[in-house]
């Protein structure tokens, strides 16, 4: 038995002390007068209060309440809040020291013992003694209430133990309280009064004598009928009572010096006492044998006490108090695959993460009586012999070798047939090995699974302990480092250094390491490379790796984790310390210290989330964001210390927090709006810093006009050249009355009539006759002099000179319209076309770059509803909703002729190539060799048409070289197309687009002459691509028209453009990987938007026929499905709209309630928002849906092109090979009716658009 030190502290001696039943506190009473409250947790001063008057003996919490209550030698008992931190109220009516005060576990009493040889009670709610107990004929120096019965026991030093009984108290009190008086005096000489001649509310009911001297300390046992005293004859005595009487039943001698407290062990069956010859004594409670004594040298102990639920106790000394626990309660554990082995009660038990089973396999060996027997500290499991080794700190150190039963029967194996040795640590090293430490005799002993020792190894290096590592390898702790050393060769690999280690964990493919000190957590490589270091101001109690390679541990009062590159956060609080032995998703399996195992449920969002920036997997990134609700300071705090400020914008609602962030990725818009929200110059100057500073020149405008900063708009304008608006400052000047700002825009301006004008009204005549005369005003400067009164003689100094020159501003070189900076075209980054910072929870959309920009374009569509048909009257009371209304639903606007600038969109240039295709320009050696012998004929060329052919392994350029046949033969096999009808069309637009004919002379056929893409590589056939006629900025402008007429809702014509796009991108050709990409989104954009509008072109046709039950049931299950298309987030909202109107319009109010509450995820504008609030809050109550829809939001789906009915999770599903149309098993082999031309189920490698092998 060990006293495991838990926190000390240093003060004056301590004469009581108190745990809190619930916080890490302690209260200590100090013998200077004052109170401290201490975390021991932490080892933090948490308060101090100090109102008494001399030295304070007795303290002690309320066990619910805030209150504490103390009583110290100025005779008073002081009852606290320490949450106010203040004393409420003040107890008086002892007339010496008060020695011990105590709440009643259930009562509002307290109860007090003092030295004026009385016991009083108190009741703390009417603040008035409600029982003196008198018979003691000394000092009381204790007196505690019993924790569940009508009783209390007191202490003296006239020699005696006394125990009364109080039920007669209890039962008055709950007949009705005392009355209250107005007089204090008053009602204590009443009361006093009423205790002394109403004997039957308290009475003695056994008076113990034993003790030779006097008395210091009696408690009763909290489930036993037993009595402890101690006193200053130096024994601690045992007493048993029953309802008659009461006897000694034996005496604990041991101690040289007064015994000043003793106390029964909560949960074990031992004894503690505390002493002042400097010991404090641990007994064995049912034969009364000395079990450990600890000692210190210059302390004397003078008051003992335990904690209400924990195994601690606290006891106080001359310079002090002292925290601690008897013995470990870590359960010894080792974990394999889904089964938890661990020891509780003395068993073995096997716990399987599958099913919860739970069951006893070995009993282990006990201790004999009278003898004390640690509990086991670690475990090391066999998987392949069912074999645990357990090692204990029993003799200084010992292990035992259990073999499980091989197929277990229910009955538990017995312990006799255990191998035991002496070794402080024993580890599985083998199949059929295992290596013991003998840390005394410094050496590593290899034994088999008889026990014998086969092996003996001197370590390099003064061992502390030993830990498992991968192979043959293990783990040595040495006090400032750990060594990984080869049991095999006998040879160090790697060392690392580190503070004492007291526990290791492996992940599971033994790949890294935590190594867990004290205070520290270091990560390192299973080569002992170290990766990083965590630091934690309390102690680290567990730790285990979960599947992604992120480290969860615990410390006394979190569980927290850690990265392999540092990073660390807090899952989440626990009440008492647990440790950890596996981690799976969500659920957290692990050990209390009782030896339960308990699951605890964690959210594993923040450290997913912060892998996944760290490992860059964007995508994960943003499925977290999307799903999750992660908010926080530290959050925001994390993403702007990594460098991921646009991020952090999407967290933010708070409008400065936005700004700021705003400014720091640069993202002017977001800056702008914020700006405008907060209206505060000291924001707008620090936009037209920033704005000014990236060249938004417009934006720096907007800004000092919004401050009316008009000084610096003036300076603006002059070196912008913008002379219009500097003549409009020059009238608002004049408006003002600001002579000098009218001063300064006549001069920017060369206005000199307006100069003169400004410095005449200012007084300053000289000036304005000096500059009138200067610039040739003769009449003004001749009115100025007359007003003056100067005569024309007396003016001198003024020399005719050369012509004046005006100031004028330089003529700007550009148009002021386009005076902002140019911006340099780069791609946005991946989560700027992920999601919409101003529309949280929009949906991902596919795509960055080019794309991105278009998919996340600032078309509100809130404000394009009209177009849509949607009414958002406030219909919530009527049936009359209407998703479209019952005549335009159909026509949906009327027809315009998008398609006229069609001819336009293959108007774009042709993209330089630098193709880096296989190089197979022949090398004419044979001409070379016979170049000696004459004459040789040169060999033929290869035409243009054959070298597109052979430069290229894209369909497009074998068609514009005329090779039909291997053009569809590619995309037979790319796409698996199998109607080409409706590509011929393209495939003569492209033949023909790559080549143009010459007239030479009437007589002369016309020249063909091919088109490249890439004319100025005309030396190198290897390089000669046919020209474009589909590019990828002519495909961006048709998505671009394809969005405007879905947001005008011309579904008609936003059909054919999006199915027109959808045949065209099988024929553009783009140079680099991240243009291949957008190729690939454009294309799956198409696919949600042709699926969306052909739904919604059903779902108008629906409207027109006749209301039937089967019919608004379709109604209602097209718009839903329409919400799940992916749209873009202005068309989603608006989709969502029309879904709840239509929902609510057919009475499915359920399904109205979860459109409304999407909708408001992406965040509309007010008006929208307020009413689909409304929404909600009256679906809420209805909640139920009258039509049985094929729906279910909870429940992933994909739409059937092909039947437009949902296909969930799970269900069989067959693909298009070009577009990815989902379809239901019925329809495979049949044409895609989204693409039209590819056969669904069919097998292809993928579209192909990158002609290079980049």
């Amino acid at each position: 038995m060990q006293m495991l030190t838990k926190f000390e502290t240093k003060s004056s001696r301590v004469k009581g002390t108190a745990f809190h039943p619930k916080r890490p506190w302690i209260l200590a009473s100090l013998h200077n007068g004052s109170v401290q409250l201490w975390d021991y947790r932490m080892g933090t001063l948490l308060d101090r209060f100090e109102e008494h008057e001399g030295p304070v003996r007795g303290i002690s919490f309320h066990p619910t309440q805030e209150l504490f209550v103390s009583g110290g030698d100025d005779y008073k008992v002081k009852v606290w809040n320490y949450r106010t931190r203040r004393c409420i109220f003040t107890l008086q009516g002892h007339l010496d020291y008060v020695r011990t005060v105590y709440f009643h576990p259930e009562q509002p009493w307290i109860i007090s013992a003092s030295d004026d040889q009385t016991i009083r009670i108190w009741n703390w709610q009417s603040r008035q003694c409600i029982a003196v107990l008198t018979g003691h004929n000394h000092y009381v120096m204790c007196a505690q209430f019993h924790p569940t019965e009508d009783l209390v026991v007191s202490a003296c030093l006239d020699q005696t133990v006394r125990v009364w009984d109080i039920s007669g108290l209890r039962r008055k009190s709950a007949a009705g309280a005392q009355p209250m008086m107005s007089d204090p005096l008053s009602s204590q000489r009443m009361n006093a009064q009423g205790d002394f001649f109403n004997v039957t509310d308290v009475v003695v009911k056994f008076v113990l004598e034993g003790h030779t001297r006097g008395v210091n300390w009696a408690t009763f046992h909290p489930t036993m009928p037993l009595i402890l005293s101690c006193g200053d004859d130096r024994q601690v005595k045992i007493w048993r009572m029953n309802d008659s009487r009461a006897w000694e039943v034996d005496t604990c001698r041991g101690h040289y010096n007064n015994v000043n407290s003793a106390l029964f062990h909560p949960k074990r069956e031992f004894i503690l006492s505390d002493s002042e010859d400097k010991t404090i004594r641990v007994w064995d409670t049912t034969r009364r044998t000395l079990l450990q004594t600890f000692r210190r040298d210059q302390d004397r102990f003078w008051c003992l006490n335990a904690h209400p639920e924990l195994n601690l106790f606290a006891a106080g000394h001359d310079n002090g108090l002292i925290v601690f626990k008897l013995e470990r309660e870590r359960p010894a554990a080792a974990i394999h695959q889904n089964s938890l082995l661990y020891v509780k009660d003395s068993q073995i038990r096997l716990h399987d993460f599958t099913s919860a089973n739970d069951a006893p396999m070995v009993s282990i060996r006990t201790a004999p009586a009278g003898q004390y027997l640690p509990p086991p500290r670690t475990m090391s499991f066999n998987p392949a012999e069912k074999a645990v080794l357990v090692t204990s700190d029993a003799e200084g150190g010992s292990y035992e070798l259990y073999n499980l039963p091989r197929q277990f029967n229910g009955q538990v194996a017995d312990s006799t047939q255990a191998r035991r040795g002496a070794g402080s640590c024993a580890i599985w090293t083998g199949r059929n090995r295992f290596a013991v430490l003998d840390k005394g005799a410094q050496q590593i002993l290899i034994k088999d699974l008889s026990n014998q020792t086969t092996k003996t190894i001197k370590p390099p290096v003064t061992v502390e302990a030993i830990f498992n590592a991968p192979g043959s390898q293990i783990l040595l702790t040495t006090a400032t480092s750990v060594v990984l050393f080869d049991v095999q060769t006998r040879q160090v690999i790697s060392e690392i250094n580190a503070a004492p280690v007291k526990y290791v964990a492996w992940s599971a493919d033994m790949s890294t390491v935590a190594l867990l000190c004290k205070h520290t957590i270091t990560l390192a490589t299973k080569q002992l490379e170290q990766l990083c270091q965590v630091h934690e101001t309390i102690r680290i109690k567990s730790a285990v790796w979960d599947a992604s390679g992120v480290l969860l541990y615990t410390t006394l009062n979190h569980v927290k984790f850690a990265l392999p590159r540092g990073d660390s956060g807090i899952i989440r609080t626990i009440d008492n310390p647990v440790y950890l032995v596996r981690v799976q998703g969500g659920d957290v399996h692990c050990l209390d210290r009782e030896g339960n195992v308990e699951v605890i449920k964690v959210d594993p969002t923040e450290f997913r989330f912060k892998l996944a920036l760290q490992n860059r997997n964007y995508e994960e990134v943003v499925s977290i964001i999307r799903n999750s609700n992660l908010v926080g300071q530290s959050i925001i705090a994390y993403l702007q210390k990594n460098g991921y400020p646009e991020i952090a914008l999407h967290f933010v609602r708070d409008d400065t927090a936005r700004f700021e962030l705003a400014l720091e990725c640069g993202n002017m818009d977001i800056a702008l709006e914020t700006a405008k929200a907060i209206d505060k110059p000291a924001y707008w100057n620090k936009f037209s810093q920033e704005a000014l500073r990236r060249g938004h020149v417009h934006m720096v405008e907007l800004a000092h006009q919004r401050i009316k900063a008009y000084d610096k708009l003036s300076f603006l304008y002059s070196i912008t050249g913008n002379t219009e608006k500097l003549a409009k400052m020059q009238k608002i000047s004049v408006m003002r009355n600001d002579l000098q700002s009218r001063l300064q825009n006549s001069l920017f301006i060369g206005d000199v009539e307006d100069r003169v004008r400004v410095l005449q009204e200012s007084g300053q005549h000289a000036l304005a006759y000096l500059t009138a005369k200067s610039h040739g005003l003769a009449d003004e400067a001749e009115a100025i002099r007359a007003a003056a009164g100067v005569d024309e003689a007396d003016i001198v100094g003024i020399e005719a000179t050369a012509p004046p020159t005006l100031l004028v501003p330089t003529a700007p070189i550009i148009s002021s319209t386009e005076l902002d900076w140019p911006q340099l075209h780069v791609s946005k980054g991946i989560f700027d076309g992920k999601f919409s910072f101003g529309d949280k929870g929009a949906g991902p959309h596919p795509g960055k770059s080019r794309v991105a920009d278009l998919a996340t374009a600032a078309v509100d569509g809130d404000d394009t509803a009209g177009a849509w048909d949607i009414d958002d009257g406030d219909n919530m009371g009527a049936d009359e909703g209407g998703a479209f209304g019952s005549g335009a639903a159909a026509g949906h606007g009327d027809e315009v002729d998008l398609l006229g600038d069609e001819a336009e969109a293959g108007a774009e240039g042709g993209w330089g190539s630098d193709d880096d295709g296989e190089l197979d320009a022949e090398i004419a050696a044979e001409a070379t060799a016979a170049a000696a012998a004459g004459f040789v004929a040169p060999q033929p060329g290869i035409s243009e048409l054959e070298a597109w052919s052979r430069n290229s392994p894209l369909a497009v350029d074998q068609i514009a070289a005329g090779n039909f046949e291997q053009a569809m033969k590619l995309l037979r096999d790319q796409v698996g197309i199998a109607s080409f009808d409706a590509l011929k069309p393209a495939f003569l637009e492209i033949y023909t687009a790559s080549r143009s004919v010459l007239t030479t002379a009437p007589f002369a056929s016309p020249s063909r002459i091919p088109l490249r893409r890439n004319p100025e590589d005309s030396a190198d056939t290897s390089q000669h691509l046919p020209a474009q006629l589909y590019s990828l900025s002519s495909a961006l402008e048709q998505l671009q028209q394809g969005y405007r007429a879905t947001t005008t809702a011309k579904f008609e014509d936003a059909l054919t453009l999006f199915k027109r796009l959808l045949l065209s991108l099988i024929f553009v050709s783009v140079d680099t990987t991240e243009d291949a990409n957008e190729v690939k989104q454009l294309l799956q954009i198409c696919r949600r938007y042709i699926i969306g509008i052909t739904i919604e072109l059903e779902r108008a046709a629906a409207a027109k026929e006749e209301p039937t039950e089967d019919n608004s049931t379709r109604l209602v299950e097209l718009a839903a499905y329409f919400t799940h298309c992916e749209l873009r987030a202005d068309h989603e909202k608006l989709s969502l709209r029309q879904a709840m109107n239509t929902a609510y319009k057919h009475k499915c109010f359920k399904a109205a309630g979860e459109f409304a509450q999407r909708l408001l995820e992406l965040v509309p504008t007010p008006q929208i928002a307020d009413k689909a609030r409304k929404m909600v809050t009256i679906c809420d109550r209805q909640s139920r849906d009258t039509l049985a829809i094929n729906y279910d939001a909870r429940n992933p789906f994909v739409i059937c092109a092909a039947s437009h009915s949902p296909i969930y999770r799970g269900e069989p599903a067959v693909n298009c090979p070009y577009c990815q149309a989902t379809y239901k098993p019925e329809h495979d082999g049949q044409l895609c009716q989204v693409c039209t031309i590819a056969k669904i189920g069919a097998k292809a490698t993928g579209l192909r658009s990158l002609a290079s092998a980049e």
